[in-house]
């Protein structure tokens, strides 16, 4: 029997926006105080708050973040909006959503008579219907386990941080337990991986096929370069995200000593605190890179995490930047 349940949930989060969202301080700021507010139930100052957090990037969110402020406009007797922005999440995030808890969800309780609710819910059932019906039941739920020990692990490593210092016995034991849980799950993914292949989201969902890339993005730099042209055929199979590929060829080359070459990767001088691009390829023609593959502006991407992108100046300081590197690299 299907656990619809394990095969569909909000996602806490996907690599890529997680990445990005996570060093946003003003995103996750409004949606901290959007939490807050709605847990309060002050529940129009959460939805102006939420709304606010969307602004930081033009209208993106978490899928969780949205589906939040619909209950608000639910809270707040507007179902107009409220559906917008279910229907919104269904058109374009319905991967990322637990059918059977919005189902049961008793703040949505009050839609269910809506000719719009019966719409809202066919969307959900017949995704779920089509989705499911090539699945490796087995492979998605071991799969998804992964993805979530794997961002877990990482999300909380940022709240360790606003806690302790780098050099605490708190830091140094959750790092090595850290280090633990991603060597596990690397033996469970090429595991997997050698033996079936890079599987496609249909055969191990979205999720399960973002837990493949995850583990090996992070995984040691030998592993990452047995399993870098498994993804690169699988891109052009369509198994795999050419986004999500960008990102592990750049980190791929800097750890070879290489320039990365869409940009993807952020470092920071330990000296200094200071963050910066790491040494990047060809920095005038990037954003056609970057386009090739389905990534948006550098400006905008750097911009995420409070940085601004001035091609002339990083020009004039890549020499320094690609010493640090290489200080790093040994």
């Amino acid at each position: 029997m299907i656990n619809y349940s394990k095969c569909f949930c909000l996602v806490t989060s996907l690599f890529i926006i997680t990445k990005l969202f996570s060093q946003n301080q003003d995103y996750q700021s409004y949606v901290q105080k959007a939490d807050s507010l709605f847990e309060l139930k002050e529940y129009a100052a959460a939805s102006e708050a939420y709304q606010n957090a969307f602004a930081t990037f033009e209208g993106k969110a978490y899928p969780k973040d949205r589906y939040k402020l619909a209950q608000s406009f639910i809270l707040l007797e507007n179902q107009e909006k409220a559906f917008y922005h279910l229907h919104y999440l269904a058109d374009k995030s319905i991967e990322y959503l637990d059918s059977e808890e919005i189902k049961s969800n008793p703040i949505l309780s009050v839609l269910h008579e809506e000719e719009d609710w019966k719409s809202f819910v066919k969307k959900l059932d017949d995704y779920a219907t089509d989705l499911v019906k090539d699945y490796n039941i087995e492979l998605v739920n071991q799969l998804q386990e992964i993805y979530d020990e794997d961002q877990g692990v990482r999300n909380k490593y940022f709240q360790m941080r606003e806690q302790y210092d780098r050099e605490s016995t708190e830091m140094k034991n959750f790092t090595k337990g850290w280090r633990r849980t991603d060597s596990i799950n690397e033996v469970a993914v090429t595991k997997i991986l050698d033996e079936y292949g890079w599987l496609s989201k249909k055969i191990v969902s979205p999720k399960g096929n973002m837990a493949l890339f995850l583990v090996i993005q992070h995984a040691p730099i030998e592993t990452q370069l047995k399993y870098l042209p498994m993804m690169r055929e699988a891109v052009k199979n369509g198994n795999a995200n050419s986004a999500n590929l960008a990102l592990l060829e750049d980190r791929v080359a800097l750890r070879q000593g290489d320039k990365q070459i869409y940009g993807s990767q952020i470092g920071g001088n330990p000296a200094t605190s200071e963050q910066y691009l790491l040494p990047l390829l060809d920095p005038r023609n990037v954003d056609e890179r970057r386009k090739s593959v389905g990534l948006g502006p550098l400006k905008e991407y750097m911009s995420r995490f409070g940085l601004e992108w001035n091609v002339e100046e990083y020009i004039k300081r890549l020499p320094e930047y690609e010493a640090l590197q290489q200080k790093n690299n040994h």
